[in-house]
């Protein structure tokens, strides 16, 4: 193609957030000293980054094998843990490297403080997933959790709600459904807890999408906030591509001069852009 290449750009403000970055030091510091470290659940929504430092000798376990564990360490990633690991922990000798993200913290807390003084709770957010987990353990599990407007309409609601986001949510949706329960006649309390790292890329991502023929948005299929900016590029430019790895990219996908944009969730590691970027090059 020669004169023809791609121009490839990565957008400088993806890539870890801090909560990722301060929970993959912590583990890779301990590494280093012990040669192996336990994680409870995956350090970060990304196959490719779990994978490398696997090969260092960080071992993955759930909830299950933390039962059986006993007299050792085990590292609590960014999403956070519910009150019931750190109570296993204690019983079970197990010294827990808490890589809680400070948000997450800080949040956790809040919906256990509504908790105390009997508020009803609904908290949006993904069933399942880790943080949510953790954020509905503060309430003893009493907490209501739903993913869309179409499935809180489903839900028996009190008349007084107090409402909450998982961090990594989408602000845009975050006001909707606050707006739709307030049209539905419900009293609300809304805190809107979404981490700022998250919502900024929100606003800043459209202009970069919007500066290149195609976009390539690398994330893992895990991450939910993959999910939100990944749409958010689609929105602003229809020829946005998601990959996970580098061997799902294909000359096919580009033409010959084609400005290209690279962009990543807050759990896609940079050395992972800069491989898609290399191999967008050589085409």
């Amino acid at each position: 193609m020669g004169a023809y290449q791609l121009q490839v750009e990565i957008d400088q403000d993806s890539g870890f957030c801090f909560g990722v970055v301060y929970a993959i030091d912590m583990a890779e510091e301990i590494l280093a000293e012990d040669g192996y470290l336990y994680c409870l659940g995956d350090i970060v929504h990304n196959d490719e980054e779990v994978e490398r430092l696997k090969a260092k000798g960080l071992r993955i376990i759930d909830h299950t094998q933390l039962a059986d564990l006993y007299n050792e360490k085990v590292l609590i990633r960014a999403h956070g843990e519910a009150p019931e690991t750190y109570r296993l922990a204690l019983e079970h000798n197990i010294t827990l490297i808490d890589a809680s993200c400070p948000v997450v913290l800080k949040l956790q807390n809040r919906i256990k403080t509504s908790h105390d003084n009997k508020e009803n709770i609904v908290i949006f957010g993904k069933h399942g997933h880790a943080e949510v987990i953790g954020l509905q353990g503060q309430t003893n599990n009493e907490a209501l959790i739903f993913q869309d407007i179409t499935e809180l309409d489903t839900l028996e609601l009190p008349q007084q709600i107090t409402l909450y986001s998982q961090t990594t949510k989408s602000t845009d949706k975050f006001y909707q459904i606050k707006e739709h329960l307030l049209a539905k006649g419900y009293d609300i309390k809304a805190n809107d807890t979404i981490c700022r790292q998250v919502s900024n890329r929100d606003k800043d991502l459209p202009d970069f999408a919007k500066r290149f023929n195609k976009i390539v948005f690398v994330s893992g299929k895990k991450s939910s906030n993959g999910k939100v900016l990944f749409e958010v590029c689609r929105k602003h430019n229809p020829d946005t591509y998601f990959v996970s790895a580098v061997d799902e990219l294909s000359p096919e996908m580009f033409n010959a001069g084609d400005t290209v944009g690279i962009s990543g969730a807050t759990s896609t590691p940079m050395w992972l852009m800069e491989q898609v970027k290399a191999e967008l090059e050589r085409y």
